[in-house]
């Protein structure tokens, strides 16, 4: 009764052995060449999710999340190749700030005033009108 217990064990133990052996010739070969294309197709998509995210953020205003709305930069200027000088808006004044690679000084705080965009706007409006001016002046 032995025997036969330890001959049926040894039969089912080798013919699960030849089955796997069966169908590991049979299993088709894994191509490193495509797994490395489908690794590089994923990055590939993956990074082009984020630049267009980025854009996308950029192209709606997207600020800081939950930024207060006490400071407003209203201008900045470069003055050297990494100086600049930025009025920024804090209440009811505004405060011209020197902004220099580990540094920021107040230069000096001034009154609110009004944005230069009406400004710019009459300017804009004077230099078409005279270009239109110039361009019909060569014409007749």
């Amino acid at each position: 009764m032995i025997r036969s217990l330890i001959l049926a064990c040894a039969t089912l133990c080798l013919s699960g052995l030849a089955y796997a052996a069966d169908t590991t010739e049979m299993a088709p070969a894994v191509s490193t060449a495509g797994s490395l294309l489908q690794v590089f197709i994923g990055l590939v998509a993956v990074l082009l999710l984020i630049a267009g995210a980025a854009w996308l953020a950029k192209r709606l205003g997207v600020t800081q999340v939950g930024g207060s709305n006490l400071l407003r930069v209203v201008s900045s200027a470069s003055v050297g190749t990494r100086e600049r000088v930025v009025v920024v808006e804090v209440g009811e004044s505004w405060l011209v700030v020197g902004v220099a690679p580990g540094s920021v000084n107040a230069l000096m705080t001034l009154p609110k005033g009004e944005t230069p965009t009406q400004a710019t706007s009459a300017l804009a409006g004077n230099f078409a009108s005279k270009l239109q001016q110039l361009i019909e002046k060569r014409r007749g």
